[in-house]
């Protein structure tokens, strides 16, 4: 397995509405690499994810991403996906009139291109990942994310994941307001996507997740800036002690 990184970012900035958010963030993700992104609300980590993926709105103004050593940011959204960027959103919208079946087909035959499996295969994996994220088959019947409990969301974003089989997954919160067993169920999903050449960056407040998905580097975020890296001592440092004492 090369020991390249699947993402370096170098010197990012970011600003939305010239406000700048990001400052300078370096980071890099290889294979096998699990990362926690942890920090206050408003620092900017839900603006790392979305920059990362093309959202019109988070404006680079300088610096570089490498994505398996091609410019990322020349990319569009969708050249992102297919080259295998995923990210899980901190709130996914709802898309009434589409079923989840359809949609999950669709996806996968867009971001997987020539790799995506036949229809037969298709759905063998479809079933092997709902069975591993206790899905319900009536769920395919059903509208994308409309009227879908906040758990349900979350178990969603992960069964995409199960199935775009990416390169680098880029999980926003994943772990809000589910329950414990809900948390356990998306945590097994993310553990059996995140292996052999895939990385995954992990942005969360708690330290529960990080219990069930071990991290192997855990980063810390400050008014825009990674200002601490460490091993999943630091999340437990932070759940017990804040954040002010990074501050002082």
């Amino acid at each position: 397995m090369s020991d390249e990184p699947i993402v370096k970012i170098e010197e990012l900035h970011v600003s939305i509405d010239d406000t700048e958010i990001l400052r300078g963030i370096n980071l890099e993700i290889r294979a096998g690499e699990i990362h926690a992104l942890m920090g206050r609300n408003g620092s900017g980590k839900s603006t790392l994810a979305l920059a990362l993926m093309g959202h019109p709105s988070y404006e680079i103004t300088s610096g570089s991403v490498q994505f398996l050593g091609d410019d990322l940011i020349e990319m569009e959204p969708w050249e992102r996906a297919r080259a295998g960027l995923f990210l899980s959103f901190q709130y996914p919208q709802s898309v009434p009139g589409l079923q989840v079946g359809n949609f999950l087909r669709k996806s996968v035959q867009a971001v997987r291109g020539d790799e995506a499996p036949s229809a037969r295969d298709f759905r063998a994996e479809l079933n092997h990942a709902m069975e591993e994220l206790d899905v319900d088959k009536q769920f395919l019947a059903r509208y994308v994310n409309d009227g879908f409990s906040g758990g349900e969301k979350k178990r969603f974003e992960i069964l995409q994941l199960l199935l775009n089989r990416p390169r680098l997954a880029v999980l926003d919160e994943t772990d809000s307001g589910l329950d414990i067993d809900a948390l356990r169920t998306v945590s097994k999903g993310i553990n059996a996507a995140t292996v052999d050449d895939t990385g995954c960056l992990i942005i969360t407040h708690y330290q529960r997740i990080l219990d069930l998905v071990k991290p192997t580097h855990v980063h810390i975020m400050i008014d825009g800036r990674l200002v601490m890296t460490g091993g999943p001592e630091l999340a437990m440092k932070v759940e017990e002690n804040g954040y002010d004492w990074i501050d002082s």
